[in-house]
């Protein structure tokens, strides 16, 4: 169950352990918020996996796997609301329809639509997770979900793409997923965007031009990617057949079924909706500030 995948840019080996070991003796708690129409701002997501976090890291025993589909956002990074002129970037994304939200965890401005996929494994916080290892439970599993139709899927930085990291999945140098990380309370939430359907391309071209219109080239504080729209592609075009986001959330169900007897379904509970309102709050305090970061840089 041991997965290499070769790092391109640095010519070293990655040894992956396959997320099965990790899954098979936990029971699974699917939260399903995939309908675009009931959660509103893409705040609530955030929140909702913090809230999950909290919960799940009280336990050893027990892992969450959320969907999530928010139509037409920009999400950007802490690094982001310090472009040299983010209102305007800001007031451009929003010309063209998008809400745009500033999330809690770390990366950099990332497109979501009805046609992209976000899921979140939360996992409770153990010594065995390394600052690597919920990465590597991510990458191998979408590596098995797909593994019907490519074996391609590899794991590196696309340089050029939105969003870059070393956990960039892309197949023959093209990017359709990142992948982030954010510790909580005892708990990890590995949360994953799939580009499914459409032009990769064009989401790319979107948030070059937010970058140029917040003057990224003028930051002297931090670097911003130098987008290439032709890096990022989604896994249909690359593939050469429609993949849905009903057919990934079946594969993915399909996987956990597999894994474990006890998959069951469960929305927060009523003990979890204080945790869940207070997370919610500071989502909202944090956006209220994303213009005013601005003004204390300067």
């Amino acid at each position: 169950n041991i997965i290499s995948r070769r790092r391109k840019q640095t010519g070293v080996f990655l040894f992956m352990k396959s997320w099965i070991d990790y899954f098979t003796s936990k029971k699974i708690r699917i939260v399903d918020d995939s309908n675009p129409t009931k959660l509103g701002t893409a705040m609530s997501s955030f929140a909702i996996d913090d809230t999950l976090c909290e919960t799940i890291g009280k336990m050893s025993d027990k892992v969450a796997v959320r969907f999530w589909v928010h139509s037409k956002t920009i999400v950007l990074g802490i690094l982001d609301s310090r472009l040299p002129n983010v209102q305007e970037g800001i007031s451009f994304l929003r010309s063209q329809g998008y809400d745009v939200v500033l999330r809690n965890s770390g990366g950099l401005a990332v497109v979501l639509d009805d046609d992209i996929l976000n899921f979140s494994f939360i996992l409770p916080d153990s010594e065995a997770l390394g600052i690597h290892t919920g990465y590597e439970i991510m990458t191998s599993f979408i590596q098995e979900m797909y593994s019907d139709v490519t074996n391609e899927i590899e794991a590196y930085e696309i340089v050029g793409s939105y969003c870059p990291g070393d956990y960039d999945l892309s197949i023959g140098g093209k990017k359709f997923a990142g992948i982030s990380q954010r510790r909580v309370k005892k708990g990890i939430a590995v949360q994953i965007y799939l580009c499914m359907e459409r032009s990769g391309s064009k989401r790319a071209e979107l948030i070059r031009e937010f970058y140029q219109r917040a003057d990224a080239e003028a930051s002297e504080r931090f670097d911003f990617p130098d987008i290439v729209p032709d890096t990022m592609q989604s896994l249909s075009e690359l593939l050469g057949t429609t993949l849905s986001v009903k057919d990934a959330m079946q594969r993915v169900r399909r996987l956990l079924h597999n894994a474990s007897d006890h998959v069951y379904e469960q929305e927060l509970s009523e003990e979890e909706l204080p945790i869940f309102e207070n997370r919610m709050t500071q989502m909202i305090d944090r956006n209220k500030k994303i213009m005013e970061m601005k003004e204390q840089d300067e």
